[in-house]
């Protein structure tokens, strides 16, 4: 089968500006997950405190998710998108002036961070349904690829720049480059002109769409077993690798700077498997996708056997790469086999689920590796984590799955 010029979407004038402003703002994010971390462990070296302020941030994504979804369908997901970075890229900017002002104290990022998760759960929905929108169906792989290069791209060096700018001049100024990020991205989303909802004469209320998102979320096997998978996966994920991970690098050879290198390593592995993935067409997406999360069990297991830089660096690749079929694989099955008006709230449906356990996850390894030592306990999460992922691959919707032929109609 064809396949069009990997960078054909770019022709595209609303994708243009619409990768333009994700680069603007991925330029700052890829920063900001290494910057928080140590900010929040300048105020307080407690594990516990870190796991916090992640879920005050986690907790209001979960809670917001659905309505994020309804809102994003209703009025449009562009303005839904430039709406949430603006409020976040503001709070962002609040939390580096008090690290910067030497201020800060946990309870003021909590609550920052919770503005931040609410002003996240109204976006995401919208940002991960837009790309339909903006391209044909035949470009829909080449555009994932595009967007998922340019992360890749930058979270090479995202990573290590912000461990570099916590060792010279402190967390805040990182925290300060993804503030403004933001609101450059929201300008740029301005230029973005695609058609604004069809507003029904008989509009009918948040809680009937809920409801016609549920009946197709749960109608979809493939769909609920994954969510129901990574509800799980992620929690382990954000407890090992967010939360204890940091506090490892402190307490051993590895350091902030070693920590910043690992995150970046897994940019690298994902930015190696866009560029095979923009000459190859996944046509089992779920299959492929599930192999290529349990390779994400790889650091986990290597922190907990042998927490050096080069090692994690290792496997942080294989986990990249793995993570990058992963994500084609499930935007795939997604914008291609749920109907365009009811995308954004299966994204939202699909987020409550993935993300519901995050929060479980950051609050509770916090104390299981302070009880249990925090090696130990990375070591036991990176073998569930293999676990679970091997018992999502025994549905057969999952395995079975297969992509949608460009010459197909649309979901209806």
């Amino acid at each position: 089968m064809s396949r069009p010029p990997a960078l054909a979407p770019l022709r595209e004038q609303n994708f243009r500006w619409y990768f333009l402003s994700r680069l603007v703002n991925m330029v700052g994010a890829t920063m900001a997950s290494v910057a928080l971390a140590f900010a929040v462990l300048e105020v307080s070296d407690s594990p516990s405190a870190l796991g916090t302020v992640l879920a005050a941030m986690s907790i209001p994504l979960v809670i917001f998710l659905l309505v994020g979804g309804v809102v994003a369908d209703r009025f449009g997901r562009t303005l839904v998108i430039q709406t949430s970075n603006l409020v976040s890229g503001l709070c962002q900017l609040g939390i580096a002036a008090l690290v910067l002002s030497g201020h800060a104290q946990v309870w003021q990022l909590v609550c920052l961070a919770a503005v931040i998760g609410t002003s996240s759960a109204m976006g995401f929905p919208a940002l991960a349904s837009v790309l339909p929108q903006l391209v044909s169906r035949d470009q829909l792989q080449q555009a994932n690829v595009l967007i998922s290069m340019m992360r890749g791209s930058l979270t090479v060096i995202g990573p290590s720049v912000a461990g570099i700018l916590v060792v010279t001049v402190g967390p805040g100024w990182a925290l300060a480059v993804d503030g403004v990020s933001y609101l450059g991205a929201a300008a740029l989303l301005l230029r973005v002109h695609i058609p604004a909802p069809v507003r029904r004469e008989d509009q009918p209320s948040i809680m009937v769409e809920l409801r016609e998102g549920w009946t197709v979320f749960r109608a979809t096997t493939w769909l609920w077993v994954v969510v129901l998978t990574f509800s799980a996966l992620n929690a382990i994920h954000a407890g090992t690798i967010f939360t204890l991970g940091p506090v490892l690098a402190k307490q051993s050879d590895i350091g902030e700077r070693g920590w910043g290198l690992i995150l970046s390593a897994e940019a690298v592995g994902l930015l190696a498997m866009t560029l095979v993935m923009s000459r190859v067409r996944l046509e089992r997406p779920l299959l492929f996708g599930m192999l290529g999360i349990g390779a994400l069990s790889l650091p986990m297991l290597m922190l907990g056997l042998y927490p050096q830089v080069a090692a994690v660096m290792a496997v942080m690749v294989l986990a990249g790469a793995g993570t990058e079929i992963f994500n084609l694989g499930w935007n795939l099955a997604m914008q291609e086999h749920i109907p365009d008006d009811v995308l954004s709230r299966a994204y939202s449906y699909d987020a409550l689920g993935s993300f519901v356990a995050i929060p479980v996850g950051q609050l509770l390894f916090g104390p299981l590796g302070a009880a249990f030592g925090v090696q130990q306990v990375i070591l036991v999460g990176g073998i569930g984590y293999a676990a679970i992922v091997a018992l999502a691959l025994t549905s057969r919707s999952v395995r079975g799955l297969q992509r949608v032929s460009p010459t197909s109609p649309a979901a209806p």
